[in-house]
């Protein structure tokens, strides 16, 4: 059972690396120019034998595959492999959500996490504490949440926004 739990999960493993390759691989390679120097193709017999095992079903076309496709998978799945069962767990979870966005929320969400990449360390902290903040709420004061904010119009947003940083502002400063 828990070969077959482990085969399942290095297969999904790829899987998400293929998914994430299709969803942002030609973008990329679209954007940035050509590496004067290019990554080095690897070699199958290279793998370790637990890489090999969760990249078998490209080992027939693993040679014909660009270079720098090749890494990004043995990247994914060398990530995938150092992870605990409970991260693997929720991996799969993530993936399996991702999978079942329609075109358009991917698209959102991939630009969500560009603007997101764009921010500054300490914006990228707060947004992540946001985040918990709101994961803590209870079902019922998340979407009572919600609803507030996409009834206001975009002047009530931005006061909102402004008195939530001037209370974190507030909360920041040393008591004295």
């Amino acid at each position: 059972m828990s070969n077959v739990r482990h085969t399942r999960r290095a297969a999904l493993a790829a899987m998400f690396a293929i998914g994430m390759h299709l969803a942002t691989g030609s973008r990329a390679r679209a954007e940035t120019p050509p590496a004067a120097n290019a990554p080095a193709p690897t070699a199958w017999s290279s793998l370790s034998p637990e890489e090999q095992k969760a990249l078998g079903r490209f080992r027939d076309k693993w040679n014909s595959m660009p270079a720098d496709q090749q890494q990004r998978l043995v990247r994914g799945t060398q990530r995938w492999l150092a992870m605990t069962p409970e991260q693997q767990q929720k991996a799969e979870e993530r993936y399996a959500r991702w999978k079942n966005l329609s075109p358009e929320q991917k698209e959102l969400a991939r630009k969500r996490w560009h603007k997101y990449r764009e921010l500054t360390p300490d914006q990228q902290a707060r947004v992540r504490e946001n985040y918990h903040r709101f994961k803590k709420l209870t079902p019922e004061q998340r979407q009572k949440l919600r609803e507030r904010w996409q009834n206001a119009s975009p002047e009530e947003r931005q006061r909102m926004l402004e008195r939530r940083r001037q209370r974190m502002e507030r909360r920041q400063q040393p008591q004295g």
